[in-house]
């Protein structure tokens, strides 16, 4: 296996932005929806596009909760976001050893550069592929290849890890080799159903999948 390329999810792969997403809908759901959804109701729309999410609860007011979601998210950002254990050390070891390295994400790109930047991981990155850089999102392939199209790679050379569905499926319908992580919030067995071709118990099992010591 020759990967010299590595694209990643975002949130709940490099960095666990699972409570500010969580708290993000619970904010949002409220104001439209008092008292209906908990906690655990919003689990499912961890990963999708908000518009996904938002269009099927009511189609006319779809970007008014985007706005209200983000509006909570950007304001919250940095008081809840954390790193996951081995990320910044893995990243920066594999930039140093020359693999190219991309981020492709259903955020929009501003906002997903805030996360890499409060976690000091944007210097790393050749490139970032947000919601608002392509027409289809993830399980599409377009952002896949469209961040190869950037880093001048092929599928054939590039590993695709995620945390969710969308992330394993976007990188088979590319044609590049996909990796689990383990601490999904919608847990290991759930992300072992779409059959990816690794799966990380922490971010630094990608050194012995990649070869580098």
């Amino acid at each position: 296996m020759n990967i010299r390329t590595v694209l990643f999810d975002l949130d709940g792969t490099l960095i666990d932005t699972n409570e500010l997403i969580i708290q993000s809908f619970l904010h949002t759901l409220e104001m439209y929806y008092p008292g209906k959804y908990k906690r655990e109701d919003v689990l499912p729309f961890i990963g999708p596009p908000l518009y996904d999410t938002f269009v099927a609860l009511d189609e006319e007011r779809v970007q008014e909760m985007i706005d209200t979601y983000r509006a909570f998210n950007h304001a919250q950002h940095d008081a809840f976001i954390k790193e996951y254990e081995t990320v910044y050390e893995t990243i920066q070891t594999l930039h140093a050893k020359g693999f190219k390295l991309g981020v492709v994400t259903t955020k929009i790109h501003s906002t997903a550069l805030m996360g890499l930047k409060r976690t000091k991981l944007d210097s790393f990155f050749h490139c970032v592929i947000g919601l608002d850089d392509v027409k289809k999102a993830k399980p599409d392939p377009e952002p896949i290849f469209k961040a190869l199209s950037v880093l001048q790679s092929t599928p054939e050379e590039t590993l695709m890890v995620g945390d969710n569905y969308h992330d394993i499926l976007a990188g088979k319908h590319a044609g590049t080799k996909t990796a689990g992580v383990a601490w999904t919030i919608k847990g290991r067995e759930y992300l072992e159903q779409y059959e990816p071709d690794f799966m990380l118990e922490k971010m630094s099992d990608l050194l012995n999948i990649l070869g580098v010591e």
